[in-house]
């Protein structure tokens, strides 16, 4: 989906490490991953992000040119 909407974006891959993968479960109160954030803001996981594709709404937010997109 990201791809998809064209705009670059960073990614960590966080199962290469359990500290981090706990740490970021805690940090979201987020059970799941990947995990989408966009400016710092988590906006969900892979279900939501697919939905947000294809309803429009992850484009829209990803136009913002001063979105910083990251993935993990």
């Amino acid at each position: 989906a990201l791809k998809a909407v064209g705009r670059p974006f960073a990614y960590v891959n966080i199962f290469d490490d359990e500290e981090i993968r706990e740490g970021l479960k805690v940090y979201s109160n987020w059970p799941t991953f990947p995990q989408l954030y966009v400016d710092g803001e988590l906006i969900g996981g892979a279900d939501i992000v697919v939905e947000m594709y294809h309803s429009g709404e992850l484009k829209n937010l990803l136009t913002d040119e001063s979105s910083t997109v990251s993935s993990n």
